[in-house]
């Protein structure tokens, strides 16, 4: 066994033996972050938070990787409980790939489970109820009935559109396959500057199609460039390409992956912002993860400069592993100094985000990984 083999091995012995335990303590809960190195509940605090399915997509990779009954109890536990939120219209946004693929999903793809297809089909179709015809866009976050956002699209929308892709594979139609296309095409154009980097949300005229102007969201500013939405935009691109086979998004993918690549600071964590003030130091090691993930991605379907999109994702999970987990029993999460946007009040804590991802960065080097998306 190779030093590297034997570091990823190593890694995924440390998360399962962590996570046995944590997962007992948090098994009634919905988790989004920690307080004092315990899980929150989102249970009740809102059933309709984006993040909500992440804990059940733990869960159902634990479950694939060991075939312990607790995880999968849990799993379905959690994907149940989410049954709420199917039925908050104003719960149901963009999001709902990540939501619906990591609990409804992964349980559906393990074993056929109809219920867990019915949830998986009814995000689906809300999720493509929410495409502009006339400007070839998924419409992001919901407004007060006003039409205030109606023209708003995210980058993150790109990770949710496998659901969409799913839903086609699963029902035969089309349909929802064409929607996906439509807003990976309309995200290339707009989305995705000369250089490689991403901007995070894009208003265009919900009326006419026509494109506005772009809006500085979670990073920094208008114009700079958060980590988070390219690292969704490296691992949504990649996803488009394999499940189309359209090589434009496999291209789109390494575009905005050579940006990333070129921008991580040696020996230090991956910012908030790549392009935000010298003296901030804030990081997000949730970009970190997500950009690992989406490279092992780009990797497994490219000859040649393929071991290129492989060593820098190892870099990333390697130094997260060593400078930003937590192992140990007593605290719940494993990711530390993660951020959800620049100019919140809270910087660097833990969200259930980043545990997932680096479990399924991880994952995908043990060949042990449960593909959800």
């Amino acid at each position: 066994m190779t030093n590297e083999n034997l570091w990823i091995q190593e890694t995924a012995d440390k998360i399962k033996k962590k996570m046995e335990i944590v997962a007992e303590r948090s098994r009634h809960k919905i988790p989004y972050t920690t307080q004092n190195g315990e899980h929150d509940d989102w249970t009740e605090k809102n059933i309709c938070w984006w993040t909500n399915g992440f804990w059940g997509g733990i869960m159902w990779q634990l479950y694939h990787a060991t075939g312990n009954f607790l995880y999968k109890e849990i799993a379905i536990e959690t994907e149940e409980k989410l049954d709420r939120n199917l039925m908050i219209h104003q719960g149901m946004d963009h999001d709902s790939g990540f939501k619906w693929l990591p609990t409804s999903g992964a349980h559906y793809r393990l074993d056929g489970d109809p219920k867990a297809y019915n949830r998986l089909l009814l995000a689906a179709d809300n999720l493509a109820g929410r495409f502009n015809p006339a400007g070839g866009f998924l419409r992001a976050w919901n407004d007060q009935g006003n039409g205030e956002k109606s023209g708003w699209a995210i980058i993150d929308c790109m990770m949710n559109l496998p659901l969409l892709y799913w839903a086609s594979e699963l029902t035969k139609d089309c349909r929802y396959r064409q929607v996906a296309e439509l807003h990976g095409n309309i995200a290339m154009k707009y989305f995705v500057r000369e250089d490689g980097s991403i901007k995070h949300i894009v208003e265009f005229n919900p009326v006419t199609g026509e494109y506005l102007r772009s809006h500085g969201g979670q990073g920094y500013k208008r114009g700079s460039v958060w980590s988070r939405g390219q690292a969704w935009a490296i691992y949504g691109f990649a996803l488009s390409y394999r499940h189309t086979g359209e090589k434009k998004y496999l291209e789109c993918a390494k575009k905005a992956a050579d940006y990333f690549i070129t921008h991580i600071p040696k020996g230090k964590g991956i910012p908030v912002d790549f392009l935000q003030p010298e003296d901030c130091t804030w990081e997000d090691s949730t970009a970190a993860v997500i950009a690992a993930c989406g490279m092992l991605e780009i990797s497994s379907h490219i000859e040649g400069s393929r071991e290129e999109y492989k060593r820098n994702a190892l870099y990333l999970l390697k130094f997260i592993a060593r400078n930003r987990c937590n192992f140990t029993l007593d605290t719940d999460n494993l990711v530390e100094r993660c951020t959800a946007a620049y100019h919140d009040e809270k910087h660097e804590f833990s969200i259930i985000y980043g545990d997932y991802f680096f479990i399924e960065g991880i994952w995908k080097l043990t060949g042990q990984e449960l593909f959800i998306w």
